[in-house]
């Protein structure tokens, strides 16, 4: 159905479809993905909750990942910076006694002996203060670079924090002992120009103030090349890293 569809009706079904929580999957088949990192956050965050007392998740989304961890720890919370994702992550959490908030200014200091974020922007020194003596900060991280084939071809602004990757996060956090940290990348490709403009929807801090009227003619071109065969492919960045609290 979507290899039929014109380019407005492409982009009218992707300004009108409803999205909920962090969850990409009505985009499968649209969006593909070639290669795979070589850690696995989930299981990551799986052996270190063994050992947790308490747990914050930062940028839980709908907390729809949290919520496939359990059995968690006694005390877990998380946080959920994006209004429209707070009632849903809510509703999935607290009825396994999560306590879901909009930020982490209602934690004590030292509360958590791990916390967990991926792809959260995340405050080292509030870091600093949630984390327990020896407790521990895992992440993954969405490079500053990622996608950036995106913002060349539609002729966008670079993201606003390109130079963020493992070396600068690293930095950032110079007293906590970083005991592992790993970056890698894969080939993300779109399929078709409604798959792309919900995308950027969504992640809008991709190309910053993107509008389906202001680079029309650049999506356009796109989608033309698209229906060519020539699909839009662009390099997906990540890292990840491990700190203790000395």
């Amino acid at each position: 159905m979507i290899a039929s569809m014109d380019f407005e009706e492409l982009i009218r079904q992707a300004q009108a479809t409803p999205f909920e929580g962090w969850d990409f999957t009505l985009l499968r088949d649209r969006v593909t993905y070639e290669g795979e990192l070589p850690w696995d956050y989930e299981r990551l965050a799986r052996e270190h909750l063994r050992h947790a007392a308490s747990l914050l998740d930062l940028g839980t989304g709908g907390g729809e990942l949290l919520v496939s961890l359990a059995p968690l720890p006694p005390r877990a919370a998380a946080t959920e910076g994006y209004a429209p994702n707070l009632p849903i992550a809510r509703a999935r959490l607290e009825p396994l006694g999560v306590e879901v908030a909009e930020d982490t200014r209602r934690f004590p200091d030292a509360s958590f002996d791990l916390v967990l974020n991926r792809h959260e922007s995340c405050d080292p020194a509030e870091l600093r203060r949630l984390l327990a003596p020896g407790g521990r900060y895992l992440t993954q991280q969405v490079s500053g670079r990622d996608l950036e084939e995106l913002n060349v071809a539609l002729g966008g602004p670079p993201h606003p924090h390109h130079a963020w990757d493992l070396a600068s996060a690293t930095a950032a956090l110079d007293d906590l002992e970083i005991t592992w940290g790993e970056e890698a990348s894969f080939t993300t490709t779109f399929h078709d120009i409604g798959a792309l403009v919900l995308f950027l929807r969504v992640v809008s801090w991709q190309v910053p103030g993107f509008d389906v009227a202001a680079y029309e003619d650049r999506l356009r071109a796109v989608h033309d090349d698209m229906a060519r065969g020539r699909p839009l492919k662009a390099t997906a960045r990540r890292f990840a890293l491990l700190a203790v609290a000395r």
